[in-house]
């Protein structure tokens, strides 16, 4: 990914770039639709009410941080087609952290496949700690049977 200011440079963004900046925590993800203007989901970015798929300024996105594009290598979508398809879901409301967010509405746009790889990477994270603790558990539950199992 190709990190830069691009709120500070616009005209150098190309028309549909899947744009993306650091938020704590997470990255966020919006579409540049040409003249300063991105589209991505608002989600949970003023607080705990979910926000609708709007579209903003890009000092607004970039929220003071920098932005990234996204290089995609083969785009199902042309960029007009691209911007089309995130204009397309403007207003919708109904954001899901695990299932339908910033990300998900991006890969949509680019790939027509709502996928989200910070969700599946902490999925994964999380399997394997659950995993960790559960071999622990199971670790000290073992000397726990044998010290109170009657002798043979």
């Amino acid at each position: 990914m190709k990190q830069e200011n691009a709120h500070e440079r616009p005209h150098e963004l190309p028309l549909g770039a899947h744009l993306v900046t650091p938020r704590r925590g997470y990255t966020h993800h919006g579409i540049y639709a040409g003249a300063g203007r991105v589209i991505h989901y608002r989600g949970l970015a003023r607080g705990l009410r979910r926000g609708p798929v709007e579209e903003v300024s890009l000092t607004r996105f970039a929220a003071g941080r920098p932005v990234g594009v996204r290089a995609h290598l083969e785009p199902r979508f042309d960029r007009e087609e691209i911007v089309r398809r995130a204009r397309s879901r403007l207003g919708e409301n109904r954001y899901r952290l695990l299932t339908n967010n910033c990300e998900h509405l991006c890969e949509w746009c680019v790939h027509d496949c709502s996928r989200s790889s910070q969700v599946a990477s902490y999925s994964q994270h999380t399997r394997r700690l659950l995993q960790r603790a559960a071999a622990a558990v199971a670790q000290l539950l073992v000397p726990i049977r044998l010290a109170g199992a009657a002798p043979r």
